[in-house]
């Protein structure tokens, strides 16, 4: 009798209507609220990053999809004296790749860029090889020095080299006239394409090299000692490992300098009322193109050469790209 009044009593048990119901302990709706608050962040994340974008997509469209939709619109128009404005379909393709001035053009930027590009793109590899391989305050220095022309406008690159070029007041002719060598016409039939070469790579050489350097830095340091280990030299290591390791940044910097050659047009736009004789008004499509525009008021016909002559570089690219990415690495 003591032991059981120091227990005291029993627990009551649940009452049976209770058990007999079922009844369960409330669980938490966690799970719900959780996937219900993952959609409205994810709703939100969206809603944010459209009205970030809004801006951006408002001055694409009304500065880049507006203007060539309506130049593809003039494109395929033909305005006379005689017949009005009327609509013409693909006339004026078909005229363009017809005409004598746009397939001159083509040709000599064609002749040009085979020479020029070649000898720009060997320099910049060159040279980002060489400050691979220097100390580092030296390849800083020598980085700049050749990257600075880039950072020239190219209209003010051109107005500088017209007056180096100048035949009657330019340094080259004076220094050629003081050393007995005669006068050099760099602004003449023989040496005009030169002349604009040596513009166009002063320009851009430091650019392509600047790529090709940052591809070279992302190349893994263990495969040049394990070359060292080999018995291979700074030529051999350059020639057989570094070189084919950039090779995807190698055909990016060409086919960017194969599009920018076919669009050739500020320097010999600059250089064109010094040397009229020689650069004539469709001396590059490009040019061909902006002096019928605002020239001889064709803007028609001047829609066509553009969008032709932006079909042919996209075509082009693309057949490159192609032919290249096997052994480039590109995707």
């Amino acid at each position: 009798m003591s032991l059981l009044r120091q227990q005291g009593p029993a627990p009551a048990a649940p009452p049976s209507s209770a058990r007999a119901k079922g009844l369960r302990a409330p669980v938490s709706g966690t799970g719900v609220g959780r996937r219900n608050g993952r959609r409205s962040a994810h709703t939100r994340h969206q809603a944010m990053g459209l009205l970030l974008i809004t801006p951006f997509g408002l001055l694409f469209a009304a500065f880049l999809v507006a203007p060539l939709a309506y130049a593809f619109w003039l494109s395929l128009r033909t305005s006379t004296l005689v017949g009005g404005d009327h609509f013409s379909w693909f006339a004026n393709y078909k005229q363009t790749f017809s005409d004598p001035h746009f397939l001159s053009g083509v040709r000599r930027v064609a002749v040009f860029g085979l020479v020029q590009i070649p000898v720009m793109l060997g320099l910049a590899l060159l040279g980002a090889l060489i400050i691979d391989e220097v100390g580092s305050k030296l390849a800083k220095v020598f980085r700049m020095t050749l990257f600075m022309p880039y950072a020239v406008p190219a209209v003010i690159g051109a107005l500088m080299w017209g007056f180096l070029y100048s035949p009657t007041f330019g340094p080259v002719n004076s220094l050629s006239h003081a050393l007995g060598t005669g006068r050099i016409d760099l602004l003449g039939h023989s040496l005009m394409l030169t002349s604009l070469g040596n513009i166009v790579t002063w320009q851009w050489t430091g650019y392509n090299m600047i790529v090709l350097y940052a591809a070279l830095q992302g190349l893994p340091r263990e495969v040049y000692e394990a070359a060292k280990l080999d018995g291979a030299g700074q030529i051999q290591t350059a020639l057989r490992i570094k070189i084919p390791m950039i090779s995807a940044a190698m055909v990016l910097t060409l086919m960017f300098t194969i599009i920018g050659t076919l669009q050739f047009f500020t320097e010999p736009r600059v250089l064109e009322p010094t040397a009229s004789s020689v650069i004539t008004p469709d001396y590059t499509p490009n040019l061909y193109a902006y002096n019928l525009a605002f020239q001889y008021s064709e803007f028609n016909y001047s829609a066509a050469i553009s969008f032709s002559l932006g079909a042919v570089v996209f075509i082009g690219s693309y057949l490159f790209l192609f032919a290249a990415r096997k052994r480039s690495g590109l995707k």
